[in-house]
């Protein structure tokens, strides 16, 4: 006996090396037999959204009444019949969408495309029973509404999941009300995760081949297990119709979002400040950094978290929060979820080093939107510039008459583009005439020579790029350009 349960013992101790050795999986989830006892489950917990929205007529000339003697009965005739093609009224149209309830005392989660621009929004329930919904909430850059329905009973409803936890490959099971028809269950998997469908900041979707038509917005997508873990928002179609390719908001972003909207009726979202963009290959070699990860910090706003916390432009954003940021669209979402006042730790890459600072998050303004653009300017060039063969350009000293031109302030400073050579690495970059460095190799620059000078350096160091600092229509961004030996 003792024999088998150490021979027993010995074998599970081996399948446990095995599977941390080899990353192997613990247990992997089959597919089921049948939907149909999760379906029935699920079923009561998902609704219709119907929308009533009034559009108003376009104001048109009505035709004048003839002139008849007063008291005529061609006088009353006629404006009778002009009052019947002319009607006061307003016109009234209607949306569907879906929806699905997460507490028994009537909280409903949809899309807020579903319900925008609603005069009145009804909740159907599965038995056909028709509630009148609030709105307790919106949240325009997620895409996610908060409704409530005043039952007469406790309402059956479903639970939030963890997206985090889903792979590719994974089972899924969408219920919706897709064009119209009610209560339609389809089932998929994960296609992807991770989306970026260009629909806002904060975009993370799960890609899903379950079919998902018009009218599933706003819908859940459930796990195996009767989770939660997406709201069905989006589909890619060039006809219209599901072609397997669905996009979900995850539960992971949902979630935080639904509770602000509970309890606040709107967003708090964290703020740091900061204007980013993406790292490229030839940026992280002109920044020494390893490879082309985080967010390159192009400029920081005056009195913002960032700004009092110590980041400077220039600095590459590796962790916020002990969170790695893998790529620029990372940090505006982990951001976004941090506490507000939280002081957290922000690692970032300066001077060829990490370099660890620490910020008190702010509260993100959803009003407030700051974009200092300059003026469109016409190419022109200036005698006595300095031609930069390396860098494709031209470049002359920030004079009054520049300044002027290009309708710069008085403390601008810099070096102005003045000429562009079209077949060069910068207008390959997209720099353009008027556009003003005020940095190579993050070290500041005020004439041609210093921007020559800071490029022999780079020369000299066996550099293949350079890294500028540049002011243009766009506002501030760095670009790395690409150095020849002329």
């Amino acid at each position: 006996m003792y024999r088998y349960l150490i021979k027993l013992l010995s074998i599970n101790i081996v399948i446990m090396v095995l599977v941390v050795v080899f990353n192997l999986p613990v247990q992997a989830r089959s597919a089921p037999e049948s939907f149909a006892n999760l379906a029935e489950k699920l079923l009561p917990a998902v609704v219709n959204i119907s929308t009533t929205a009034t559009a108003k007529q376009r104001p048109g000339k009505k035709p004048e009444l003839p002139q008849f003697p007063p008291g005529s009965p061609f006088e009353e005739f006629f404006r009778e019949f002009l009052d019947r093609n002319n009607p006061k009224q307003q016109r009234k149209s209607t949306s569907l969408g879906s929806g699905f309830i997460i507490d028994k005392k009537g909280i409903v989660i949809t899309n807020n495309h579903v319900i925008q621009g609603a005069d009145e929004i009804s909740v159907v329930l599965q038995n056909n029973d028709t509630l009148k919904a609030e709105v307790i909430g919106r949240d325009i850059k997620t895409d996610i509404a908060v409704l409530r329905v005043k039952p007469k009973a406790d309402l059956p409803f479903v639970r939030m999941g963890d997206s985090d936890r889903m792979r590719v490959g994974d089972w899924v099971l969408a219920i919706g009300n897709p064009f119209g028809l009610g209560g339609t269950v389809t089932a998929g998997i994960v296609s992807a995760r991770g989306r970026n469908i260009n629909s806002g900041p904060y975009d993370d979707f799960i890609q899903t081949d379950a079919s998902i038509n018009r009218g599933n917005s706003g819908g859940p997508l459930f796990n195996i297990f009767g989770e939660v873990i997406g709201i069905n928002t989006a589909i890619f179609s060039p006809s219209g119709g599901s072609i397997g390719i669905g996009f979900a908001i995850p539960s992971g972003v949902a979630n935080s979002v639904i509770g602000q909207l509970i309890k606040f009726g709107k967003t708090k979202r964290g703020w740091l400040g900061v204007r980013i963009q993406n790292v490229t290959d030839e940026i992280a070699e002109s920044l020494g950094l390893p490879g082309a990860l985080g967010a390159l910090v192009a400029s920081v706003t005056e009195n913002s978290p960032a700004a009092k916390g110590g980041i400077r432009p220039g600095d590459v954003v590796l962790k916020f929060n002990n969170k790695p940021v893998k790529t620029m669209r990372s940090l505006p979402k982990i951001v976004a979820e941090t506490e507000i006042n939280k002081r957290v730790d922000v690692e970032v890459w300066r001077d060829r080093k990490t370099v660890t600072t620490k910020v008190s998050v702010g509260e993100l303004d959803e009003e407030q939107v700051a974009k200092n653009q300059m003026k469109p300017t016409k190419e022109k060039t200036v005698n006595d510039s300095v031609v930069i063969e390396n860098l494709g350009l031209s470049l002359n000293i920030l004079s009054k008459q520049l300044r002027k031109r290009f309708n710069y302030k008085k403390s601008s400073k810099g070096v102005v583009i003045v000429a562009i050579n079209r077949e060069g690495p910068s207008a390959e970059k997209g720099l353009k005439v008027g556009d003003l460095i005020l940095e190579v190799s993050q070290k500041k620059v005020n004439t041609p020579i210093d921007v020559k000078n800071q490029i022999s350096v780079s020369l000299a160091s066996n550099r293949k790029s350079i890294l500028l600092l540049v002011e243009g229509q766009s506002g501030l961004r760095f670009v790395a350009l690409r150095l020849s030996n002329k």
